[in-house]
Protein backbone atom coordinates (compact mmCIF):
# COMPACT_ATOMS: atom_id res chain seq x y z
CA UNK A 1 0.00 0.00 0.00
CA UNK A 2 2.91 2.33 0.63
CA UNK A 3 4.16 1.78 -2.92
CA UNK A 4 0.63 2.33 -4.25
CA UNK A 5 0.40 5.64 -2.38
CA UNK A 6 3.86 6.70 -3.56
CA UNK A 7 2.90 6.05 -7.16
CA UNK A 8 -0.20 8.23 -6.89
CA UNK A 9 1.49 10.99 -4.92
CA UNK A 10 4.59 11.36 -7.09
CA UNK A 11 2.53 11.03 -10.23
CA UNK A 12 0.24 13.83 -9.05
CA UNK A 13 3.22 16.06 -8.39
CA UNK A 14 4.87 15.49 -11.75
CA UNK A 15 2.12 14.54 -14.17
CA UNK A 16 1.59 16.52 -17.40
CA UNK A 17 0.04 15.82 -20.76
CA UNK A 18 2.79 15.95 -23.38
CA UNK A 19 2.75 15.60 -27.17
CA UNK A 20 5.97 13.61 -27.73
CA UNK A 21 7.72 10.57 -26.35
CA UNK A 22 9.82 11.04 -23.22
CA UNK A 23 11.44 8.67 -20.74
CA UNK A 24 12.39 10.43 -17.50
CA UNK A 25 14.18 8.68 -14.64
CA UNK A 26 14.30 10.19 -11.14
CA UNK A 27 15.88 9.18 -7.89
CA UNK A 28 13.20 9.37 -5.20
CA UNK A 29 13.90 9.86 -1.51
CA UNK A 30 11.34 10.03 1.27
CA UNK A 31 8.03 8.20 1.38
CA UNK A 32 8.11 4.43 0.96
CA UNK A 33 11.86 4.24 1.48
CA UNK A 34 12.68 5.81 -1.87
CA UNK A 35 14.23 4.27 -4.96
CA UNK A 36 13.99 5.11 -8.65
CA UNK A 37 10.93 6.32 -10.53
CA UNK A 38 10.56 6.06 -14.31
CA UNK A 39 8.00 8.15 -16.19
CA UNK A 40 7.24 7.35 -19.82
CA UNK A 41 5.14 9.84 -21.78
CA UNK A 42 3.58 9.22 -25.17
CA UNK A 43 0.92 11.54 -26.52
CA UNK A 44 -1.76 11.95 -23.85
CA UNK A 45 -0.65 8.95 -21.82
CA UNK A 46 1.88 8.54 -19.03
CA UNK A 47 3.31 5.41 -17.44
CA UNK A 48 4.80 5.71 -13.94
CA UNK A 49 6.90 2.99 -12.34
CA UNK A 50 8.15 3.33 -8.76
CA UNK A 51 8.56 -0.39 -8.11
CA UNK A 52 8.35 -3.69 -10.02
CA UNK A 53 5.10 -4.44 -8.16
CA UNK A 54 3.04 -1.44 -9.30
CA UNK A 55 2.69 0.41 -12.61
CA UNK A 56 0.43 3.46 -12.94
CA UNK A 57 -0.93 4.58 -16.32
CA UNK A 58 -2.73 7.90 -16.71
CA UNK A 59 -4.86 8.75 -19.76
CA UNK A 60 -4.95 12.51 -20.27
CA UNK A 61 -7.93 12.31 -22.65
CA UNK A 62 -10.27 10.37 -20.39
CA UNK A 63 -8.72 11.32 -17.04
CA UNK A 64 -8.70 7.67 -16.01
CA UNK A 65 -5.96 6.35 -13.73
CA UNK A 66 -5.06 2.68 -14.10
CA UNK A 67 -2.95 0.76 -11.59
CA UNK A 68 -1.37 -2.54 -12.61
CA UNK A 69 -0.60 -4.83 -9.67
CA UNK A 70 2.13 -6.76 -11.45
CA UNK A 71 2.78 -9.40 -8.79
CA UNK A 72 -0.94 -10.30 -8.70
CA UNK A 73 -1.63 -9.58 -12.38
CA UNK A 74 -4.66 -7.47 -11.48
CA UNK A 75 -5.93 -4.08 -12.66
CA UNK A 76 -7.51 -1.30 -10.62
CA UNK A 77 -9.14 1.58 -12.51
CA UNK A 78 -10.00 4.97 -11.03
CA UNK A 79 -12.26 7.06 -13.26
CA UNK A 80 -11.98 10.82 -13.65
CA UNK A 81 -15.26 11.24 -11.73
CA UNK A 82 -13.95 9.24 -8.77
CA UNK A 83 -10.69 11.19 -8.79
CA UNK A 84 -12.66 14.43 -8.77
CA UNK A 85 -14.81 13.17 -5.89
CA UNK A 86 -11.67 12.23 -3.96
CA UNK A 87 -10.22 15.72 -4.55
CA UNK A 88 -13.42 17.33 -3.29
CA UNK A 89 -13.24 15.24 -0.13
CA UNK A 90 -9.59 16.19 0.40
CA UNK A 91 -10.47 19.88 -0.06
CA UNK A 92 -12.91 19.66 2.84
CA UNK A 93 -9.96 18.95 5.13
CA UNK A 94 -7.56 21.41 3.52
CA UNK A 95 -5.52 23.25 6.16
CA UNK A 96 -5.85 26.55 4.30
CA UNK A 97 -8.49 28.17 2.17
CA UNK A 98 -7.78 28.07 -1.55
CA UNK A 99 -6.56 31.44 -2.71
CA UNK A 100 -8.27 33.14 -5.65
CA UNK A 101 -4.85 34.22 -6.90
CA UNK A 102 -2.74 31.50 -8.52
CA UNK A 103 0.40 30.58 -6.59
CA UNK A 104 3.53 31.09 -8.69
CA UNK A 105 7.14 30.00 -8.71
CA UNK A 106 9.37 32.61 -7.08
CA UNK A 107 13.16 32.78 -7.63
CA UNK A 108 15.12 32.73 -4.38
CA UNK A 109 18.35 34.02 -5.91
CA UNK A 110 20.26 30.93 -4.77
CA UNK A 111 22.36 28.90 -7.23
CA UNK A 112 23.79 25.39 -6.95
CA UNK A 113 25.52 22.88 -9.20
CA UNK A 114 23.71 19.51 -9.08
CA UNK A 115 25.03 16.50 -10.97
CA UNK A 116 27.11 18.80 -13.16
CA UNK A 117 24.24 21.16 -14.06
CA UNK A 118 24.13 24.77 -12.93
CA UNK A 119 20.75 25.39 -11.33
CA UNK A 120 18.77 28.30 -9.94
CA UNK A 121 16.47 27.77 -7.00
CA UNK A 122 12.74 28.54 -7.15
CA UNK A 123 10.17 28.27 -4.38
CA UNK A 124 6.47 27.41 -4.52
CA UNK A 125 4.18 28.02 -1.52
CA UNK A 126 0.76 26.50 -2.17
CA UNK A 127 -2.16 26.07 0.26
CA UNK A 128 -1.18 22.53 1.30
CA UNK A 129 1.95 21.94 -0.78
CA UNK A 130 5.32 23.65 -0.48
CA UNK A 131 8.06 22.92 -3.00
CA UNK A 132 11.59 23.95 -3.85
CA UNK A 133 12.88 23.48 -7.39
CA UNK A 134 16.48 23.57 -8.59
CA UNK A 135 16.08 24.43 -12.28
CA UNK A 136 18.73 24.18 -15.02
CA UNK A 137 18.19 26.99 -17.51
CA UNK A 138 20.69 25.50 -19.98
CA UNK A 139 19.87 21.78 -19.86
CA UNK A 140 20.87 20.02 -23.14
CA UNK A 141 17.93 20.18 -25.57
CA UNK A 142 16.05 21.70 -22.66
CA UNK A 143 13.93 23.97 -24.85
CA UNK A 144 12.43 21.02 -26.74
CA UNK A 145 11.97 18.97 -23.57
CA UNK A 146 10.34 21.84 -21.72
CA UNK A 147 8.03 22.49 -24.66
CA UNK A 148 6.77 18.93 -24.35
CA UNK A 149 6.25 19.34 -20.61
CA UNK A 150 4.50 22.66 -21.13
CA UNK A 151 1.74 21.13 -23.23
CA UNK A 152 -1.73 21.92 -21.96
CA UNK A 153 -2.60 19.69 -19.03
CA UNK A 154 -5.72 17.54 -19.10
CA UNK A 155 -8.83 19.22 -17.71
CA UNK A 156 -9.71 15.87 -16.17
CA UNK A 157 -6.42 15.83 -14.25
CA UNK A 158 -6.87 19.47 -13.23
CA UNK A 159 -10.13 18.39 -11.59
CA UNK A 160 -8.09 16.42 -9.05
CA UNK A 161 -6.57 19.67 -7.78
CA UNK A 162 -2.96 18.54 -7.28
CA UNK A 163 -2.08 22.12 -6.25
CA UNK A 164 1.24 21.94 -8.11
CA UNK A 165 2.68 24.67 -10.37
CA UNK A 166 2.06 24.60 -14.10
CA UNK A 167 5.05 23.60 -16.23
CA UNK A 168 4.36 26.67 -18.38
CA UNK A 169 5.74 28.70 -15.47
CA UNK A 170 9.06 26.81 -15.49
CA UNK A 171 12.06 28.66 -17.00
CA UNK A 172 14.00 25.40 -17.51
CA UNK A 173 14.26 21.72 -16.61
CA UNK A 174 13.99 20.84 -12.91
CA UNK A 175 17.02 18.82 -11.79
CA UNK A 176 15.92 18.42 -8.18
CA UNK A 177 12.57 18.93 -6.47
CA UNK A 178 11.74 18.89 -2.76
CA UNK A 179 8.03 18.66 -1.98
CA UNK A 180 6.36 18.96 1.41
CA UNK A 181 2.70 18.00 1.71
CA UNK A 182 1.04 19.54 4.74
CA UNK A 183 -0.08 17.05 7.36
CA UNK A 184 -3.82 16.28 7.31
CA UNK A 185 -6.27 18.48 9.17
CA UNK A 186 -6.79 17.51 12.79
CA UNK A 187 -9.43 14.83 13.03
CA UNK A 188 -8.42 12.92 9.90
CA UNK A 189 -6.77 9.51 10.10
CA UNK A 190 -3.22 9.31 8.74
CA UNK A 191 0.15 7.83 9.58
CA UNK A 192 1.69 11.25 8.93
CA UNK A 193 -0.68 12.85 11.40
CA UNK A 194 0.24 10.26 13.97
CA UNK A 195 3.92 11.06 13.61
CA UNK A 196 3.23 14.79 13.80
CA UNK A 197 4.76 15.71 10.46
CA UNK A 198 3.77 16.07 6.82
CA UNK A 199 4.98 14.01 3.88
CA UNK A 200 8.28 15.01 2.25
CA UNK A 201 9.60 13.79 -1.09
CA UNK A 202 12.83 14.69 -2.88
CA UNK A 203 13.29 13.75 -6.53
CA UNK A 204 16.56 14.17 -8.45
CA UNK A 205 16.73 13.85 -12.22
CA UNK A 206 18.92 10.98 -13.45
CA UNK A 207 18.22 11.02 -17.18
CA UNK A 208 15.86 12.15 -19.94
CA UNK A 209 15.53 10.30 -23.26
CA UNK A 210 13.42 11.24 -26.28
CA UNK A 211 13.42 7.83 -27.97
CA UNK A 212 10.11 6.57 -29.46
CA UNK A 213 8.00 4.42 -27.13
CA UNK A 214 5.74 1.49 -27.98
CA UNK A 215 1.96 1.83 -27.57
CA UNK A 216 2.04 -1.54 -25.78
CA UNK A 217 3.65 0.08 -22.74
CA UNK A 218 0.46 2.09 -22.19
CA UNK A 219 -2.04 -0.76 -22.55
CA UNK A 220 -3.24 -3.35 -20.03
CA UNK A 221 -1.70 -6.82 -20.52
CA UNK A 222 -4.24 -9.39 -21.73
CA UNK A 223 -3.55 -11.80 -18.88
CA UNK A 224 -4.41 -9.23 -16.17
CA UNK A 225 -7.77 -9.45 -14.40
CA UNK A 226 -9.74 -6.38 -13.38
CA UNK A 227 -10.44 -5.84 -9.70
CA UNK A 228 -13.40 -3.67 -8.73
CA UNK A 229 -13.10 -1.05 -6.02
CA UNK A 230 -15.85 -0.07 -3.57
CA UNK A 231 -17.69 3.06 -4.69
CA UNK A 232 -16.95 5.06 -1.53
CA UNK A 233 -17.49 8.36 -3.37
CA UNK A 234 -20.73 7.42 -5.11
CA UNK A 235 -24.21 8.31 -4.04
CA UNK A 236 -25.45 6.34 -1.05
CA UNK A 237 -28.29 4.11 -2.09
CA UNK A 238 -31.50 4.35 -0.12
CA UNK A 239 -32.49 1.13 1.58
CA UNK A 240 -35.72 -0.34 0.21
CA UNK A 241 -38.77 0.21 2.35
CA UNK A 242 -40.21 -2.78 4.20
CA UNK A 243 -43.94 -3.26 4.05
CA UNK A 244 -45.61 -4.06 7.37
CA UNK A 245 -47.01 -7.54 7.81
CA UNK A 246 -50.71 -7.78 7.08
Amino acid sequence: MKLFGLSLLVGACLLVSARADLTIVHKVEGIGGGGEMTMKIKGDKMRIEVSPQITTIFDGKTGELTNLMNDQKTVVRISADKMKAAAEMINKFSSKKESAEKTKLVPTGKKETINGYETEQYAYDGPDVKATYWIALNYPDGVAILKQLQAIKSEAWNATNTQMPDYRDFPGVAIRTHITMAKPHQGTVSNSAASGSGTEITTTLISIKQDPLSDAEFTIPKDYQEMSMPDIFGERKTAPSISPNP
